[in-house]
């Protein structure tokens, strides 16, 4: 493809493209009518902003073309048939070098993105389809887009439902199908331990699962089995979930560099996940997040906030000439009003410290040599431990890039990898062993960087889904109370006619102890308490109806023989407590206060109530009939005949 300088200093593929621009709020369908373009043409790639969107996007348009014409390029996966025609990628990953039809660049807004801005901006100035470019992301766009794509047709995409502000609620108030967003892995494993106390439990999703562990943890929500997500900022970025309510745990997030407050387009980007299709949604805050502003929610409800002005910017064109060329090129200026240059990613900064080691630049002399270097500087930080640690892990990458052997050498990327195969451990373990897999998965996909890819991917991705299995495990154990989830999803869809009743009293619903009935008493399992256990005792009260009436029949028909009074003053009845004597208007004459759940019929109360009554008079008038006469007599006015003398109704 051929290429012409324009003004600006800014090189741009000359092309007859078609060049699109789709904008608008979040829920506007604008990835699905980017992959209906696409699809639509002979052949295509979209580059998204996730690998966990790049995996579903990939699914999707596998279902429609078939496995065999479509490829997944990200930095840690690559599943590229021989005949795909259609190419879904991580817009970093993306084979610029590659000639498409149709080209498509998803939350096009990142441009203005501190740390991946410079990315977006350069897919934003030169990639393009032979035949059709779009570009997708938020109106916020359009007047930089205007800047520097001026030949770019704008399609406007208004939201299909309506987004509400519904202030702030504690998280027992949340309702169901909510997604509570938090900024930091350690705040979402907070909020979902708590979740999971007081409503039952809730899915996970942060940027750093798997796409394995991710999935299976959407599945948990998206089939009811909770009905809470806690998840990161990732949410905000396409994935798409049947979410009615975002509650912001906190406006504050760390960027890179510090803590700062979030802008109101990234509220809005995050709240907009609330509402699918035609369907309303809401936002509000829980936990220790402010509420917000009038203002603010105004300009979120109407999707309206300012304009991008600055994108940043990175040189693409890179000299591989010497180590100091590429440092140069690395660090040119913007060419034209309008770009920023970018602060220096992690790639740069490793770059920049190894070029200080006389080893590397003694190594570092070739061209071939500098672009290897900066090939292993691109390694992503996944383990997230310090800088330094980092760089010394591609220090000795390219060391071994640079031997004689000129891969990395088996014996050490096996002992690297073979640590990582235990499955033991708990959430915060398995998820730094995932971390440092997809090192090992990233460079098993490299070119050249290992002997026998296939091997190393297959083994890499073996150990990688194993681990996710784990983990999604222990997330389940960890933030999942299994009987609510159970009880309130067979609640949902009124199937607790299931309900099982063992000898003890025991009550099981769905395979899971739920309580314990006693008489007319039902106990919830301590263990499911809070919301769920009112909820649970309503549910189990509704489950138990038939033995409910099953057992006030055979009381109401039981031998009196078959009631017994304790010491106590407790009536029992085949093996429980059913009723407490409490004092009357005399000895002879008590009350009987029946011992069930409050929300038990009133029929099914009162025929027990009449039983008891009827049980405790025959009692005592069986028991106690000297007592009952002397009672009686005592009674009688005096001046009748058969009143009793006053000496003697002294003594009575």
């Amino acid at each position: 493809m051929k290429t012409a300088r324009v003004s600006g200093g800014i090189v741009r593929p000359e092309s007859f493209s078609r060049i699109s621009a789709v904008l608008g709020p979040t829920n506007t369908g604008k990835t699905h009518f980017a992959l209906e373009r696409m699809v639509a043409h002979r052949s295509g790639m979209i580059g998204l902003p996730l690998r966990l969107l790049a995996r579903e996007v990939y699914d999707r348009i596998t279902r429609v073309k078939g496995a065999n014409a479509v490829a997944l390029i990200t930095g840690e996966e690559k599943i590229v048939p021989a005949e795909a025609n259609y190419f879904v990628c991580t817009v970093e990953a993306m084979p610029l070098d590659l000639r498409t039809a149709f080209v498509a660049i998803d939350e096009i807004q990142l441009c203005a993105d501190p740390e991946r801005g410079h990315v977006f901006t350069d897919r934003l100035l030169n990639a393009r389809g032979e035949e059709e470019t779009m570009f997708l992301g938020a109106e916020t766009m359009r007047g930089a887009i205007q800047r520097f794509v001026p030949r770019a047709h704008f399609i406007t995409r208004p939201r299909f439902s309506d987004l509400a502000y519904t202030g702030a609620k504690k998280l027992t108030r949340l309702p169901r199908r909510s997604a509570i967003v938090a900024f930091s892995a350690d705040d979402v494993y907070g909020l979902a331990e708590l979740v999971r106390r007081q409503r039952g439990g809730a899915a996970v999703v942060l940027g750093a699962l798997s796409p394995r562990t991710r999935n299976a943890q959407v599945a948990l929500y998206q089939s009811g089995d909770v009905d809470f997500l806690v998840a990161t900022d990732a949410i905000g970025m396409g994935i798409n979930m049947d979410v009615d309510h975002v509650a912001f745990s906190a406006l504050e997030k760390f960027d890179g560099i510090g803590m700062r407050s979030l802008k109101p387009e990234e509220i809005g980007q995050i709240a907009g996940r609330a509402g699918r299709h035609m369907n309303d949604g809401t936002f509000g805050v829980t936990a220790e997040a402010e509420p917000l502003d009038e203002e603010l929610v105004a300009r979120v409800e109407s999707h309206r906030y300012d304009p991008v002005r600055m994108l940043q910017y990175r040189s693409s064109a890179l000299s591989f000439r010497s180590l100091d060329a590429l440092l140069s090129t690395l660090d040119e200026p913007p060419p034209a009003r309008g770009l920023v240059k970018a602060r220096p990613a992690m790639d740069f900064v490793s770059l920049r410290i190894l070029s200080e080691h006389e080893e590397i630049r003694a190594m570092a002399t070739a061209p071939a040599a500098v672009k290897t270097l900066w090939d292993a500087c691109q390694l992503p930080d996944f383990r997230k431990l310090s800088p330094d640690e980092h760089v010394k892990l591609v220090e000795q990458i390219y060391c071994h890039l640079m031997s004689a052997y000129g891969a990395l050498p088996e014996e050490w990327l096996a002992r690297q990898v073979e640590r990582l195969c235990d499955t033991e451990g708990d959430v915060a373990t398995l998820s730094g062993r995932l971390a440092q897999i997809r090192t090992w998965t990233y460079a098993a996909h490299r070119p050249g960087w290992v002997r026998d890819a296939a091997h190393w991917q297959e083994t890499t991705r073996a150990i990688e889904d194993r681990l996710s299995d784990a983990l999604h495990e222990r997330l389940t154990q960890r933030f999942i109370d299994r009987r609510a989830s159970v009880l309130m999803k067979r609640l949902r869809e009124d199937d607790v006619y299931d309900i099982k009743l063992d000898e003890s009293g025991g009550v099981e619903l769905g395979g899971e102890m739920i309580g314990k009935l006693e008489g007319f008493r039902f106990t919830p399992d301590p263990r499911v308490e809070g919301i769920h256990g009112r909820t649970l005792r309503t549910a189990a009260l509704k489950g138990l109806e038939g033995e409910f009436n099953a057992r006030s029949n055979r009381l109401v028909n039981a031998a009196d023989t078959e009631i017994a009074l304790s010491e106590h003053g407790r009536l029992w009845w085949e093996g429980a407590i059913v009723g407490q004597l409490c004092a009357g208007v005399s000895a002879l004459r008590p009350i009987v206060q029946v011992l069930a759940d409050d929300h038990l019929p009133a029929e099914l109360r009162q025929r027990i109530q009449s039983r008891l009554d009827n049980w405790i008079q025959a009692r005592i008038a069986s028991r106690l009939e000297p007592l009952i006469a002397l009672r009686k007599a005592a009674d009688v006015k005096a001046g009748s005949p058969v009143a009793l003398e006053p000496e003697a109704r002294g003594i009575a």
